[in-house]
């Protein structure tokens, strides 16, 4: 009778113990990397990936009353570092030539025909609508905010962001990041008192130009505002390199001229 034919595999023990070091250090770097990320290093990445660096682009808002009637505005949006902004009114035809400057908490607003620009606030709104000047014309959130918390929720990142001055238009603010993209899904805006002020979703994620992947559409509501609806839209990004003279009062009248 034939015997059954057995086999066996023998591995040298020293060949098993380099085997398991290598897949666990392959996996190490994965885990510690993940792990090491800290809430300024997320906010970070927001910021570079909602707008990467020296830019152009266009945005429509559309203001969305509770009867339904709508309102739009397109705006070419100029940025240089992280505290230089400058828009131009495009359209409607009876707000066209208008113009914006943000330097760092200071913003004005220039009308064609009016002597000189007009200082305006953070809350005011240039467009009217829900959303205020601080979010048409935003800074990086690490320039304005410091990470106090750092939790998971439903598999994203949740940061509490604190002011860091008073002069910033909300005093705390609740950002979920999404993981895999480094960008917010949702913003609660809180006033100093705790009061929710506002909600901003981030939706379509997207590439809106010169390959910058991030959400093409924020909506927002707020309790202050029942009914009422913005939406912001953004397109045709690109990464451009623009001299600080455009970012000045004397140049608002020109803007217009680099289109």
């Amino acid at each position: 009778m034939c015997k059954p034919f057995k086999t066996e595999i023998v591995m040298n023990p020293q060949k098993c113990i380099y085997i398991f070091c290598l897949i666990l250090f392959t996996l190490i770097p994965a885990v510690v990397s993940a792990e090491a990320l800290t809430g300024e290093e997320i906010l970070a990445q927001v910021d570079k990936n909602l707008e990467p660096g020296d830019l152009s682009m266009y945005r429509k808002i559309i203001n969305i009353e509770p009867d339904g009637k709508k309102k739009e505005f397109v705006l070419w949006y100029l940025k240089k570092d992280k505290d230089k902004i400058v828009t131009l009114f495009v359209s409607p035809a009876s707000e066209e030539g208008r113009a914006t400057l943000r330097l760092g908490d200071n913003m004005w607003l220039y009308i064609p025909n009016v002597g000189k620009p007009l200082r305006i606030t953070s809350l005011q709104s240039v467009v009217g609508g829900v959303f205020n000047n601080a979010d048409i014309m935003r800074l990086d959130y690490s320039v304005e905010y410091t990470v106090t918390t750092l939790e998971e929720d439903q598999g994203e990142y949740l940061l509490d962001l604190k002011a860091k001055t008073g002069a910033v238009a909300y005093d705390r603010l609740k950002m979920w990041v999404l993981k895999k993209e480094g960008v917010p899904s949702r913003i609660e805006c809180y006033a100093a008192t705790g009061m929710l002020i506002k909600t901003l979703y981030f939706k379509d994620i997207k590439d809106i130009g010169d390959g910058v992947v991030r959400p093409a559409v924020m909506e927002t509501d707020s309790p202050l505002y029942k009914g009422y609806k913005s939406i912001m839209i953004s397109a045709d990004l690109k990464k451009t390199s623009l001299s600080d003279e455009v970012f000045t009062l004397n140049y608002l009248s020109r803007v217009k001229d680099l289109r």
